[in-house]
């Protein structure tokens, strides 16, 4: 049986040790865990640029998606 795929989750964690980790020292364990939260709760969730949604930021995306929704029925074709 092949393992299931996890490109998203690696880049996702290349990210966070990239953009967080690599760039500072942590005091505390506790300190770390806030920092990580706040990493993807208050960056990659809501500003960091996503090369999937076009370079945008998942709340640019999701504000999109709702001001500007897909249409729910395709024309027929002539």
């Amino acid at each position: 049986m092949k393992a299931p795929d996890n490109a998203v989750a690696e880049s996702f964690f290349a990210s966070l040790k990239n953009e967080t980790f690599h760039l500072a020292k942590w005091p505390t364990r506790a300190r770390a865990r806030v920092r990580v939260a706040e990493y993807i709760e208050v960056y990659y969730n809501r500003a960091r640029p996503h090369s999937t949604l076009g370079y945008r930021s998942p709340a640019e995306a999701w504000n999109d998606h709702f001001t500007h929704p897909l249409p729910t029925q395709l024309p027929l074709a002539a």
